[in-house]
């Protein structure tokens, strides 16, 4: 069964995004993606928390506003963030090569 990975910025527009499409017909991981701004393009919900096996978060300020927000649903999740700033667009391979590198510690199989 595939591990679920969640993927937090704030306006899942960009990093989230990235992240969510290179794990597109990926055999070992199903990943989604959420933003935590009300203007996001799909804004994180606890059904989301609730489906993901590990949530990745760009910044500390998404663990912050999800710990806020959904902190039962966050129980005995892991959250990592991966320290990437919003300087980035869609699909740039700079940050699909620098989400690599943040993600090779914890997704072996990337």
């Amino acid at each position: 069964m595939a591990r679920q990975l969640l993927f937090i910025c704030s306006q899942n527009r960009w990093r989230s995004l990235t992240a969510e499409r290179l794990f597109d017909d990926h055999a070992h991981y199903e990943a989604r993606s959420a933003g935590t701004e009300p203007g996001a393009r799909v804004r994180v919900t606890a059904g989301h928390l609730g489906w993901a096996d590990i949530i990745f978060v760009m910044e500390r300020r998404h663990t912050d506003r999800l710990r806020a927000k959904f902190a039962p649903q966050l129980d005995g999740k892991p959250i990592i963030c991966l320290r990437i700033p919003d300087d980035y667009q869609f699909q740039d391979p700079a940050l699909q090569q620098l989400l690599r590198e943040r993600l090779q510690p914890f997704l072996a199989d990337l």
